[in-house]
C-alpha cells in the first residue's frame, strides 16, 4: 500500500512546544514566531524534515500558518481545512482561524502592534516577506530575518532531509530532451534582461532536466536547486546520494553537479555584479537577499520553466491519454465491485485499499504499472465526506452505510501520466435533497466541460459557470473549480487554475481539474471531478472568432441514480449521454465481461 492509515497527527505535546518555542524566541529577541507549512522550496510537497507545522500544532493539512506571540497563538487555514484543524489542533494553546476571513496579515494588524515578529527567511517567499514587512512597519512593529529556525532548535527527534532515488524520465514520456529544454530556458531569461534564472521548485527542475524522485509522498520530485545562466552550462545542487550511475551520467550532460551544501556559497559568488532573476512567488526570501548581499541585481522574474511545464505537449498528453484510460478501467473495475457490496459491509479504508489494488492491477499487463497514488485517498462517508480533504485513518474509519453517500476523491501516478478523479456514489437509497443538491454539482462540472472561450480567457473567468447553478438554490462551496495537474509529477500545478485566484490565461495543452462540490456539514459531501485539457481554438459555424474548449480527459460513469433528469437542459443531457457513450466505448474492450456488464447498466443513456 502506498497510503497508511495510522492517525499521525498528535497535538498533545503541543503546550509543552510552544512553550518551549516561546522561550527560544525570547532567547532571539523577538516577540513572536510566524510558523508556515512550508519548505525550502515554497511546495506544497515536503518531506518530513520539514514538516514543523505539524510538529508544533498537530494539524496535517497542505496548507496552513500559525503565529506564535507571547500570550497568544493562532492557526490559519483556508475553507477546505476549517473542519479538519478544529480536531487536529489543541484550541486551548491555538485559536484555528479561516485564513480567507482573517488573514495573517489582519491578525498581525490587531494583535502584534509595536512588536518584533520573527520569521525564517527560507520558508516565506520573496513576496510574502514583502507584504509581511511592509504591514509591520505600517503598525510599528518590525519582521526580523532570524538566522535559524527557532523550531529546529527544540526538535529534538527531527527527521533527517530525505534521500529519495532519483530517475530519468526518458525523452519518449517526456516529449522533448532536457536539453532543449534547456536551451530554451537560457533563451528566455536573456530575452528578460537578465544573466541566470534560480529554479527553486523541484517540479520545473524535474521537468526542465528530464528527472524523477522520491523526496516528498506520493509526487516523484527531487528536491534540489538550479542556477540556469543565459548562456552556458547550468548548476545543479543536489545531494549525489540521491544518483545512481545512470542518473549522474544523464544529469552530468546537462549541467555541473554541485551539493547543496555548495549552493549559497556559489549563488554568492555567481551573483556578484549580475542580474539575477528569482520568482517572487516561488524563491525564498533568503535567496534574495543573498543575491542582494554579495552585490547582484534581483530581478523579478516568472519562473521560466513554469509555463512551458504547464503547456504539455503532444508525447505528453498522448501519456496522459493512456495514463487516464488504464485508470478508467482501474475505476470502472472498483466500482462495479462497490455496487455488489451490500450497505454497512465495507468501510472507507477497505475502499481506499481496494481501489489502489485495482489501480495495482490495471497497470500489470502493459508497461507502465502504477508507480504511486498521486495523494491520500479521500473516502469520506456520510459525514466524513463533509471535510473537503478529510484523510481517513483507523479513529475516524465508518462504514459506508445505507442510504448515505460516498466521496471518493484519487489519483495515481504512473509514468506517463497523473490522474486526479472524484466521484459520489449513493449508498442504497439517497433522499431528494442529496439528488437535487448533485445534479446542481453536475450542471456546474458540465458547464466548465462544455465552456468555449476565446484567447486570453483566464479561469478566474470560467469559474462562475461551475457555481452558478449552485447560487441560484442558495449554496456555494469554499474550494476552487480546478487546479493544474502535471505529466508524472505535482497532482497540483500552476500556473492554471479554475478559480476566483485563476489570473494565468488558459493556453492549449493545459490540463486542469474540474470539481465543483457541495458540502453540509455533519450530513454528506459531493464532488465531481473529471481532468480536462485546453484544446486549440477553433472555428464555430457561424461565428465569428475561434474558439477555445476542454477534452476531457478522465473516464469513469457518474452515478446517474444521483441525478434528477428534469433538473437538466436537454444540451447537459446531451453531454452526459455522449460522455457515457465514450466511457463504455473506450473502457469496455479493456475490463471483464462482468465488469463490462456493470457499465453497460451504469452508462446507459438518461
Amino acid at each position: 500500500m502506498f497510503q497508511s492509515f495510522d492517525e499521525t497527527s498528535d497535538f498533545s505535546q503541543s503546550a509543552e512546544r510552544t512553550r518551549r518555542l516561546r522561550q527560544a524566541l525570547e532567547d532571539a529577541g523577538v516577540d513572536g514566531f510566524i510558523v508556515p507549512r512550508a519548505d525550502e522550496h515554497q511546495g506544497e510537497y515536503i518531506p518530513a524534515s520539514a514538516a514543523r507545522l505539524e510538529w508544533l500544532t498537530g494539524f496535517a493539512g497542505s496548507a496552513g500558518t500559525a503565529i506564535v506571540l507571547k500570550d497568544q497563538a493562532a492557526i490559519l487555514v483556508d475553507g477546505r481545512y476549517t473542519l479538519q484543524v478544529r480536531s487536529q489542533v489543541d484550541t486551548e494553546v491555538f485559536s484555528p482561524l479561516s485564513s480567507i476571513e482573517t488573514p495573517l496579515s489582519a491578525y498581525l494588524k490587531e494583535h502584534a502592534a509595536g512588536l518584533r515578529i520573527g520569521f525564517d527567511p527560507w520558508l516565506h517567499t520573496i513576496g510574502e516577506a514583502k507584504r509581511l514587512a511592509a504591514v509591520m512597519e505600517e503598525i510599528g512593529g518590525e519582521l526580523v530575518a532570524l538566522a535559524g529556525n527557532p523550531i529546529d532548535r527544540i526538535w529534538n527527534d527531527r527527521p533527517a532531509p530525505p534521500k529519495g532515488r532519483a530517475f530519468v524520465q526518458d525523452e519518449a514520456r517526456a516529449g522533448r530532451s532536457a536539453s532543449d529544454k534547456l536551451a530554451e530556458l537560457g533563451k528566455a531569461i536573456g530575452e528578460a534582461k537578465a544573466d541566470l534564472a534560480v529554479l527553486t521548485d523541484p517540479s520545473s527542475i524535474a521537468w526542465a532536466f528530464n528527472i524523477r524522485g522520491s523526496d516528498v509522498p506520493h509526487t516523484p520530485l527531487m528536491l534540489a536547486f538550479a542556477l540556469v545562466p543565459a548562456s552556458g552550462r547550468p548548476s545543479l545542487y543536489v545531494d549525489p546520494d540521491k544518483l545512481d550511475a545512470d542518473v549522474r551520467e544523464h544529469l552530468a550532460a546537462l549541467a555541473e553537479l554541485r551539493t547543496p551544501e555548495d549552493f549559497e556559497r556559489e549563488l554568492s559568488d555567481t551573483s556578484r555584479n549580475r542580474t539575477v532573476g528569482l520568482d517572487p512567488q516561488l524563491a525564498a526570501d533568503r535567496i534574495a537577499e543573498l543575491v542582494k548581499a554579495a552585490g547582484g541585481e534581483v530581478k523579478e522574474l516568472a519562473d521560466p520553466a513554469r509555463l512551458p511545464r504547464a503547456i504539455k505537449n503532444a508525447g505528453e498528453l498522448a501519456g496522459a491519454r493512456a495514463a487516464h484510460r488504464r485508470d478508467g478501467a482501474a475505476m470502472v473495475r472498483f466500482l462495479a465491485w462497490l455496487d455488489r457490496q451490500a450497505p454497512g459491509t465495507i468501510d472507507e479504508i477497505t475502499a481506499a485499499e481496494t481501489l489502489e489494488a485495482s489501480r495495482a492491477e490495471a497497470g500489470r499487463s502493459d508497461q507502465e504499472p502504477l508507480a504511486d497514488i498521486s495523494f491520500d485517498t479521500i473516502t469520506g462517508s456520510g459525514p466524513n465526506g463533509a471535510i473537503v480533504h478529510y484523510r481517513v485513518n483507523r479513529e475516524t474509519n465508518r462504514s459506508l452505510g445505507a442510504g448515505e453517500l460516498f466521496l471518493i476523491d484519487s489519483g495515481a501516478q504512473y509514468r506517463d501520466g497523473t490522474t486526479d478523479i472524484t466521484r459520489t456514489i449513493a449508498i442504497g437509497e439517497p433522499d431528494e435533497t442529496m439528488r437535487e443538491r448533485f445534479t446542481l454539482v453536475l450542471k456546474g462540472m458540465i458547464a466548465i466541460s462544455a465552456a468555449r472561450f476565446p484567447k486570453g480567457t483566464r479561469g478566474v473567468d470560467l469559474d462562475p459557470l461551475a457555481r452558478i447553478a449552485l447560487w441560484k438554490a442558495g449554496c456555494d462551496y469554499a474550494h476552487g473549480t480546478g487546479h493544474g495537474v502535471g505529466s508524472f509529477l505535482a497532482v497540483h500545478e500552476g500556473p492554471q487554475s479554475i478559480s476566483r485566484r485563476g489570473m494565468a490565461e488558459l493556453k492549449p495543452g493545459m490540463i486542469l481539474s474540474n470539481e465543483p462540490g457541495y458540502y453540509r456539514e455533519g450530513a454528506f459531501g459531493i464532488r465531481i471531478e473529471n481532468l480536462i485539457v485546453v484544446t486549440e481554438a477553433e472555428d464555430i459555424e457561424g461565428g465569428d472568432i475561434a474558439m477555445h474548449g476542454f477534452e476531457t480527459l478522465t473516464l469513469a460513469p457518474i452515478d446517474r441514480r444521483l441525478i434528477v433528469p428534469d433538473m437538466l437542459t436537454r444540451e447537459e443531457r446531451e453531454w452526459l449521454d455522449a460522455y457515457h457513450r465514450r466511457v463504455a466505448e473506450e473502457l469496455g474492450p479493456i475490463v471483464s465481461q462482468e465488469d463490462r456488464r456493470w457499465l453497460d447498466s451504469a452508462t446507459r443513456p438518461l
